[in-house]
């Protein structure tokens, strides 16, 4: 037996609130265990965000799951330092059957009590076209009672049933903008579109500020919108730096951005504490 398969065996010990594999699996304590990411504006970086606010939570006990739902541009394993999925194999694969065990298709990455789930980027683009929601939700819904916590990556694409079955199957959910001023066009023409199908949007009206540079940008559109800003992340050339060759910012790093810290832990404890 290989480390692989070995770590793999131990997964259900370290995620299952039940030992035994037949058992029923039961719901995360949390009460919105399921949270997306949408970009809504050019100048964001989604895979930054969520790979180092996975391993906050992590740190805090939570056995979290990132779920790379760009299923035509993955990227979220370069950020967590992992081997991306051979073709054929990861997510599409569990999306495929559900007799596949999703615990062989999850990434082991090297941080404890953080895993990743993430499409091959090997795959043909042409082969995610025909999933719909009741695929995506089925996955979902295994890492939610699986998992105490699931951090989804959303491409923002409507037509894409990954876009809006993502949307609907989380419990929570954030739009991550720029100082751009499309991203309130950007968030209320998706929203439209999701209420025009019957999803509710109400859970995405929250916003995370990233990669601000302080520009003389008029934050209060967002607002009178009836969006809520609840995080304001900077610009940071060495966190950027740092995700290029697969290190998290947050983790061991000799001089750290004092307001960046500040607002990715402060959105960590909310996540942790609801």
């Amino acid at each position: 037996m290989d480390r692989r398969e070995a770590e793999i065996k131990e997964i259900l010990t370290k995620i299952s609130s039940k030992d035994l594999i037949g058992a029923e699996m039961q719901d995360s304590k949390l009460i919105y265990s399921v949270v997306g990411f949408i970009q809504a504006s050019d100048g964001v970086d989604n895979a930054l965000l969520i790979s180092n606010l996975g391993y906050l939570l992590a740190q805090k006990g939570l056995n979290t799951c990132i779920v790379d739902l760009k299923v035509f541009y993955p990227n979220l394993h370069h950020y967590v330092d992992a081997t991306p999925p051979k073709k054929g194999e990861g997510l599409i694969k569990v999306l495929k059957s559900d007799k596949i065990d999703l615990r062989e298709e999850l990434i082991v990455t090297k941080y404890e009590r953080l895993y990743l789930l993430s499409p091959s980027p090997q795959d043909l683009l042409e082969e995610y076209f025909d999933f719909n929601f009741e695929q995506i939700e089925r996955v979902i819904t295994i890492l939610k009672q699986t998992f105490d916590i699931v951090l989804v990556d959303i491409p923002n694409n409507p037509p894409l049933e990954f876009c809006l079955g993502a949307m609907r199957s989380c419990h929570l959910g954030f739009f991550t903008a720029a100082e751009r001023m499309e991203a309130v066009i950007n968030m209320v023409k998706l929203l439209d579109f999701a209420s025009s199908v019957g999803i509710s949007t109400a859970k995405f009206t929250s916003i995370i500020l990233m990669n601000l540079h302080h520009i003389d940008f008029d934050v209060s559109v967002m607002k009178d919108m009836g969006f809520n800003i609840v995080a304001a992340l900077p610009f940071v050339k060495d966190g950027v730096a740092r995700s290029n060759k697969g290190k998290l910012y947050v983790k061991d790093n000799p001089l750290f951005n004092r307001q960046f810290i500040k607002e990715i832990q402060r959105l960590a404890a909310q996540l942790a504490a609801q």
